[in-house]
Formats: C-alpha cells, structure tokens, sequence
C-alpha cells in the first residue's frame, strides 16, 4: 500500500519540498504506526532541507520530526504497557518520516492527546516539549524562582520555554527581534522581553536582575552570544546551547566561568536513544500533560498548510511553510494538515 508525502527532491531552497508516493511503513517491535493527520514543522527540518543535517542512520529520509494522529496499529505488548490502543488520538516524537500521511513511531514517543486540542495544536507539542524538558528543566535544572533567559522568544521552542517555566514558578526574561514581538513574548506570560535589535541584552538582563545575572540560558544562537551570556549568568549559572544559528565557534572569558562556577552544556535529540526519549516522554505526561489540561500551558499556532497543496507559486503547502519558517515573522509553531487523513 501507497501513502502521499512530502520529499526532498535535491537539497536546496524550499521549492524542493514536492509531493510524492512511497510505500506506507510498518510497524516493528515497540512501534505504533500512525495515520498522521497533523505535522509539525521545524527548524531542524530547514536545515536538513538544505542539506545540513542529515537524518541518523535508520531514520526516514523524509522529513518532520513531529506528528499527531490516530493509532493505526502497532506492537500490542507496547502499546498496552504504555496505556495506548488502536484508534487513540496521540502525538509522538520521530527520527524523520513526519511529513506523511502515515508514520512509525516508538510507542514510548507516543503521548496521548488532551482532550480539546485540535490535531494542529497536537502535532505542535513533542519537539519543542521534549527539547525544552530536556534541557531546561534536566540539563539546566532550572528551579521555581530561579530566573531563565531565551534567547527567541517566539519561536517554537521560545513559546514553549516561556510557557513550561512561568507554570514551573521561574521568572522569565525573553529576546526577540522587534517591539511586536516583545510583546507577543510578554502576552505569553514572560516577565520581561528585550528587543535585542535595540537594546544590550546582556547589560539589560543585569538590569533586571539587580546585578545577579539569569540563572539559566536557553541559547539558540551560540556564536558570539557565548561571551556576553557567561557575563549576565548569576552565580552557579547554567549556559544550556540547543542550536548554533550564529556560529559554531565562541570566544568567552573562562575566569567568569571559574569564579562563578558556571557550567556551560548543550544538547541535541534527534540522535538520542529511543530509552531517552521515552523517559522525557513520562516526564512530560507525569509534570506537563496536568498543566496542558489544566490550561496553565497552551499549544501555540500560528499557521496551517495543507502539506500537498501548491500555492503562491511553491509545490506544495509544506515549501510554503519552510519559507515562512525561514521568513523569521512567525510566533509559535507553523503546522502541516493531510487532507483525508
């Protein structure tokens, strides 16, 4: 049996991202496939676009990294163990293959979907979840009235750190690239935002703080942000680095990092081990699937594609979200639809 998807044709702009047919997958010990009825996209999905990160061995060729769906089938024994059954609504974390109309998933990457989230709103959850659990909460262990500073507050993973933290008790200092979006990070629940277009974000953090610097960093940039981050991290402070948009290499003062004790780590998840990955899952379903019940943290959409429909001169709905994506005007998560799914 068939199923429509997105491809990569050739690595290159988002024109390349055109429709095709491939083989539906088949679920394997301890999978679930997916009728796939909402994708989530990302930036890592850009980057292998371009042909800069390519997936890990084993993983789809295709891309997408994030998918909500209904249960098709899968391992018994696994979906029983994990609380699942043919025909639940769950999202689930991928190594690739998301942009289809049908995709294999661990089951222990499988989360259920609350009640009152729309497919859309679903599929936008796990990569942004699970890479902000990870990191800010495991890696950078950031505690209630501990202060976190994002650098991008609007984007998927900025809307969802600000959410996670201000419901975990912390303080919130966001940046973003213009006045509108300040304000968007603010209407979010952030206790400050900073226009680093306009202002030094390191001297304003040191601002707001009284001197004590952020205790936490969420940094997406690295590059020449390292030097100023190790100088507005308080005491004991953790630098966390989950992508380096502005540079691989950094040059920062190693005395600050000496005398205050500040720790300096990253992390990237796609790589990781399904085991990983599925105790990030428990984690999220035990502390912060409540909160999304509850409201205290909600999905944040800011538009939907049809993934197969040509439009505005692109093949296909899902180029017409990569250059959204790479237009840097969105807030929050843009999403894939399959039509019929």
């Amino acid at each position: 049996m068939t199923m429509n998807c997105i491809e990569i044709s050739t690595p290159g702009a988002p024109e390349v991202l055109v429709p095709a047919q491939r083989p539906r997958p088949v679920a394997g010990a301890g999978e679930a496939l997916i009728r796939v009825r909402a994708s989530g996209v990302n930036r890592p999905d850009v980057l292998q676009r371009m042909g800069h990160y390519p997936p890990p061995p084993g993983a789809s060729d295709l891309p997408g990294l994030e998918v909500a769906g209904v249960i098709e089938s899968g391992d018994a024994v696994a979906l029983r163990a994990a609380g699942l059954a043919v025909g639940d609504r769950v999202c689930a974390l991928v190594a690739g293959g998301g942009y289809a109309e049908y995709c294999v998933a661990p089951v222990v990457q499988c989360l259920p979907v609350s009640q009152g989230l729309s497919d859309a709103e679903a599929a936008s959850l796990p990569e942004t979840f699970f890479t902000v659990w990870t990191n800010v909460f495991d890696r950078g262990r950031l505690q209630a009235g501990e202060t976190l500073l994002i650098q991008g507050g609007t984007s998927g993973i900025g809307v969802t750190a600000i959410q996670l933290a201000k419901a975990a008790g912390a303080i919130v200092i966001a940046t973003a690239g213009s006045d509108e979006k300040c304000a968007a990070c603010l209407s979010l629940g952030a206790d400050h935002a900073i226009n680093y277009k306009s202002s030094d974000f390191a001297a304003e953090v040191l601002r707001l703080t009284d001197g004590r610097g952020a205790n936490v960093i969420l940094d997406m940039v690295a590059g020449d942000y390292v030097a100023r981050e190790v100088g507005c991290l308080a005491e004991e402070g953790r630098l966390v680095i989950i992508a380096v948009q502005g540079g691989v290499k950094a040059q920062f003062d190693a005395g600050l990092v000496l005398r205050r004790r500040l720790v300096i780590t990253g992390s990237t998840l796609r790589v990781r081990p399904t085991a990983f990955k599925g105790a990030i899952a428990q984690a999220l379903r035990q502390q912060v699937w409540p909160w999304l019940e509850q409201g205290r943290v909600k999905p944040i959409v800011h538009a939907q594609f049809a993934a197969l429909e040509p439009a505005a001169g692109l093949p296909s709905g899902a180029a017409r979200a990569h250059a959204l994506m790479q237009g840097g005007q969105h807030v929050g998560k843009i999403v894939l639809t399959w039509e019929g799914a």
